[in-house]
């Protein structure tokens, strides 16, 4: 970033990436284009983006606190699987040279916003006769959360649609499940990647606060607002920054 008019534009677009995400959108498909128009590096951008999420983490579960009583020992049972799959992400992201990823990265993008796209479809699979099925939660989670840790965006959106279908089929309550789920996995592969190397902290710390603030008002917003609107406009921006991005690459 080159100064304060980057650092606002950057926690501003954190708040909405907040509001976003933690409502059941994808939140990475507002916070990392808005590192990237700011000039930070592909890579740089996706790691800033990952540490500056878990703010995320702590203003959701404060915000659903209605919806998530007496889910503690769900929360605790499977929190260890999210862990292990944002540890394998960000190992994974580690050994991944920038130029590569600067070429990953619309795909991933695409990936996020098809899966905006096609939850709903997902979850109405359940159409309330699915069970819980403990091998497709617990695999689902490790290979979503091993996502989240690599880039992330969608891995929210996928994670709701696992729970929809395989834990509660009422989508306030696992949109809350969903957002400690992706904050525990998001956490975790936040620590390796500070452990492991650089950080830009004059990136993160602007959208961090703006996350924060965001994530306290996206799940009240889930509990008033319809999705589809903001499904379709956020999912459609996302496929053109992913062509953006194949056409222009890093």
């Amino acid at each position: 970033m080159t100064g304060a008019a980057d650092a606002v534009l950057v926690a501003a677009a954190g708040v909405l990436a907040g509001v976003v995400g933690t409502a059941g959108g994808i939140t990475s498909l507002i916070s990392y284009p808005a590192l990237l128009a700011v000039g930070v590096p592909a890579l740089t951008a996706n790691v800033a983006n990952i540490v500056a999420l878990v703010t995320c983490g702590p203003g959701a579960a404060l915000a659903s606190r209605p919806e998530l009583a007496g889910q503690a020992g769900w929360v605790r049972r499977w929190s260890l699987a999210a862990a292990a799959g944002g540890t394998a992400g960000a190992v994974l992201l580690l050994l991944t040279p920038a130029g590569s990823f600067s070429r990953i990265v619309p795909y991933l993008v695409a990936l996020g916003s098809v899966a905006l796209l096609v939850q709903p479809r997902l979850s109405a699979l359940r159409d309330g006769r699915g069970r819980f099925n403990t091998a497709m939660l617990l695999s689902g989670l490790l290979v979503i959360s091993a996502y989240s840790g690599y880039f992330g965006a969608g891995s929210g959106v996928l994670t709701l649609a696992l729970l929809l279908f395989t834990v509660d089929s009422q989508l306030a309550r696992a949109n809350a499940l969903k957002n400690v789920i992706v904050g525990i996995a998001t956490a975790i592969s936040a620590l390796v990647l500070i452990l492991a190397g650089p950080v830009d902290w004059t990136v993160v710390l602007p959208l961090a606060a703006g996350l924060f603030t965001g994530s306290l008002i996206g799940p009240r917003v889930a509990r008033r607002v319809p999705a589809g609107i903001l499904r379709w406009l956020v999912a459609l921006v996302g496929l053109g920054l992913a062509a953006w991005l194949w056409a222009n690459p890093a």
